[in-house]
């Protein structure tokens, strides 16, 4: 019996490269963004978890970041299909995962964060695991932090049933 499953946030390259080519394109063509519609900024990508069991109950967040800077993780309720409609803002949930540490704290130091918002998200994608085998984030990377300097990951307990 596992009594931990850890589910890392995997970049989805192709959905990020298509997102990043949508607002290319519509900056080139001088054309605005839909009503509502939700474009990718420079600094983010969008990432996924793979839910290989579905009934899930939500332990903790581990994050890691070297040097300072500022992670925010927003869930998406959309739930993409092949033909990757366009992302609007009404699809993006509320509260969104903070992580950061401000210039001159020492990197073993812990992360900042909003307890409430991390753990009422946290329960939220356990719940929302339960309908869905993928889900989909927004990562932005801010104020100096480094894609290549984080690891996201969200520990669940499996229910057994």
């Amino acid at each position: 019996m596992v009594s931990e499953l850890e589910l890392a946030f995997e970049e989805d390259l192709q959905l990020t490269k298509i997102m990043r080519l949508r607002a290319q394109s519509l900056q080139q063509r001088g054309q605005k963004r839909q009503d509502g519609e939700r474009l990718l900024l420079p600094y983010e990508g969008v990432y996924r978890l793979d839910f290989s069991t579905q009934d899930l109950t939500f332990c903790h967040w581990s994050v890691s970041m070297k040097g300072p800077g500022r992670l925010s993780v927003t869930g998406i309720s959309q739930l993409w299909t092949p033909d990757l409609t366009n992302l609007m803002t009404r699809q993006l949930m509320e509260p969104t995962g903070q992580f950061w540490r401000s210039a001159g704290d020492p990197d073993e130091s812990p992360l900042k964060c909003l307890e409430a918002d991390i753990q009422e998200f946290g329960e939220r994608i356990a719940e929302l695991a339960k309908v869905r085998k993928t889900m989909y984030f927004l990562l932005a990377f801010k104020e100096g932090a480094q894609k290549a300097n984080i690891s996201c990951s969200v520990i669940f307990k499996p229910n057994s049933g």
